[in-house]
């Protein structure tokens, strides 16, 4: 179980609504290293995250590329392989240890039969996700390579002390000798 009022962040429901979705997560613990989620795999769940980092990839012509890295109080999950079926594109791993709360596809799909608000609430959930998507987007049309990286060290700086520079680079969009020049200019 998780938390309720963690949840409302990302699905708008009335307490005992967030109530009953909240009691559809279980505890789960990755260490450092441990996969939640394997590109490929039919294993599809979602997972808040309490504690420790997640870094999200993809294999591209064989070249691990990182989609995302979650903070403590984000949600991850392979959003097609969690509501389609699908196998998942990306692969979920833990850089550090971990505590989440996790909820099961199946659990997931039984929300709308459960919850009289789901509808709503799921579609602002996925609305929020296209969003972001949409703004992560824009950023890679619209900003420089060194606009991208002081953007995203001013949202979180805890970052660049808590995983390793190559990924926060492929996640940003430029190689690691780019990342290292940019932080070298800002810091002279």
């Amino acid at each position: 179980m998780i938390d309720p009022y963690q949840l409302q962040d990302y699905f708008e429901l009335p307490p005992a609504e967030l109530e009953h979705l909240s009691r559809k997560f279980s505890p789960l613990q990755l260490a450092k290293g441990e996969h939640f989620l394997r590109q490929g795999s039919y294993r599809p769940r979602m997972a808040f995250v309490r504690t420790g980092y997640l870094r999200i990839l993809t294999e591209i012509h064989g070249k691990e590329v990182t989609q995302w890295i979650a903070l403590p109080g984000y949600l991850v999950t392979d959003l097609a392989a969690l509501v389609y079926d699908q196998p998942a594109r990306f692969t979920i791993t833990a850089l550090t240890d971990c505590e989440m709360s996790v909820i099961s596809a199946a659990d997931y799909a039984g929300l709308a039969r459960e919850i009289p608000g789901w509808s709503r609430a799921e579609r602002g959930f996925l609305a929020h996700c296209f969003v972001t998507l949409e703004n992560r987007v824009l950023s890679f049309l619209s900003m420089t390579a060194r606009q991208r990286y002081e953007s995203f060290f001013a949202d979180h700086p805890e970052l660049f002390n808590a995983v390793p520079l190559q990924y926060l680079a492929s996640m940003l969009g430029m190689t690691p000798e780019t990342l290292s020049r940019i932080r070298a200019d800002l810091a002279s």
